[in-house]
């Protein structure tokens, strides 16, 4: 499993209205290149927002489902990019002075990516992660919602 841990200068209830907005989800998930849908559910347990991931021509199109919602401590994902595979991605929130931190854990669940040595697949999902938590802060602290 990979996890990163960013300081936001931005309060947990502001980390939340980014997750809870579906559509914001291509501007901070590297990767994602844009959004397709977003159930009428979201944020609820379950829905799923429909994401294409990759550059134009060359674009996958799969989702990612919501399995917890516990706006302002915890959400989790579960990712979804086939032929690699599936990943679960879980974003503790905690309050500190000041904003608060984001741990981002993220761990392949099914698929090609899964069945790899963990020191292969972590590096560079950890490597990624970085970029996003920086996405994740810049839209908190701007209060995008």
């Amino acid at each position: 499993m990979a996890v990163n841990r960013i300081d936001i200068a931005a309060s947990p209830e502001s980390v939340f209205d980014v997750l809870g907005n579906g559509w914001l989800f291509p501007v901070w998930v590297v990767g994602a290149s844009r959004m397709r849908a977003v159930d009428d559910e979201w944020p609820g347990v379950g829905a799923k927002i429909h994401h294409s991931v990759g550059v134009w021509p060359a674009l996958l199109d799969d989702s990612t489902s919501l399995l917890e919602w516990d706006p302002p401590r915890r959400a989790v994902l579960q990712a979804r990019l086939w032929p690699v595979g599936e990943a679960t991605v879980t974003l503790d929130v905690e309050a500190v002075a000041g904003g608060c931190t984001v741990t981002m854990t993220e761990t392949p669940s099914s698929g090609p990516f899964a069945l790899l040595p963990r020191p292969v697949v972590d590096l560079p999902i950890k490597a990624r992660n970085v970029e996003t938590l920086s996405r994740l802060a810049y839209l908190a602290q701007g209060h995008a919602d």
